[in-house]
């Protein structure tokens, strides 16, 4: 907007200069009250002219309002309205934009509290929508993102939320993008950052973690115990029946020792 205004304060400057020069060139021939109204008219049409032109960036479209009513998208580029007629109310930005949102000590469908951290990537589609249907777009959406979300986390349990977030993201862009397409709104896709849980829950989670991997170790190293008491049990029907063989591995037991 500043390069916009910079653009159309240099015209209105350039023809005020002509005025003043016109004006300056008929006071010097007498004629006093001619040079007058020329820099009087020059002054005004600086004004009106700064008023008219406009100019929107690559990313931007301008939303026209003629007397209070609909008129036209214009932009980008150089373009022109009806001073004291037309009326710019929003510049709509077109790019991709991130906005953060997060739902503190929200109850999950296991009544275990979450904080969790997410980011939502959207564009607006539509700019005659989002600056007509919805009274402020960006706070609009960032309140139905959050709202989402805690819908979102009140059906789910916390074990699904800590190892399925790409679903639980994917879920929430379905919901977000139904509640803002009315707006002229897409939302493109939502990242879930980070999900929190009590301290003292999360020292409980890891007890169990720990437990849980000493259990399975006792049960591998009794199962490798079992497999190996049953090798000597062949063994020993082996070498009951061949006095020779188990002679030799005595022997061969003296040696190694």
């Amino acid at each position: 907007m500043k390069q916009n205004r910079s653009f159309a304060v240099l015209i209105s400057l350039v023809i005020l200069g002509v005025g003043v020069a016109l004006a300056y060139t008929r006071l010097r021939a007498g004629a006093s009250w001619e040079a007058l109204w020329i820099a009087v008219g020059a002054f005004v049409i600086a004004i009106v002219v700064s008023s008219a032109i406009q100019v929107a960036d690559q990313w931007d479209k301008a939303v026209i309002l003629r007397l209070g009513h609909f008129h036209a998208l214009r932009g980008p580029g150089l373009f022109y309205i009806i001073p004291f007629v037309d009326a710019i109310p929003y510049w709509i930005d077109t790019r991709v934009i991130t906005t953060g949102f997060k739902a503190e000590k929200t109850l999950t469908k296991d009544t275990v509290p979450v904080d969790v951290d997410a980011v939502l990537f959207w564009k607006v589609v539509d700019p005659k929508k989002a600056a007509l249907d919805v009274a402020d777009y960006r706070s609009a959406i960032s309140w139905a993102s959050q709202t989402a979300l805690r819908d979102v986390i009140g059906k789910t349990v916390l074990s699904d939320m800590l190892e399925g977030r790409d679903k639980i993201s994917n879920l929430l862009q379905k919901i977000i993008d139904e509640r803002t397409e009315p707006w002229g709104i897409n939302v493109i896709s939502v990242e879930v950052k980070d999900v929190l849980i009590p301290s003292a829950l999360e020292d409980a989670m890891s007890m169990q973690a720990q437990a849980e991997r000493e259990r399975q170790a006792r049960v591998i190293l009794g199962d490798s115990e079992r497999q190996v008491a049953e090798k000597f049990a062949e063994a020993a029907k082996s070498y009951a029946h061949n006095p020779v063989a188990l002679h030799l591995r005595a022997m061969n037991m003296l040696y190694e020792a």
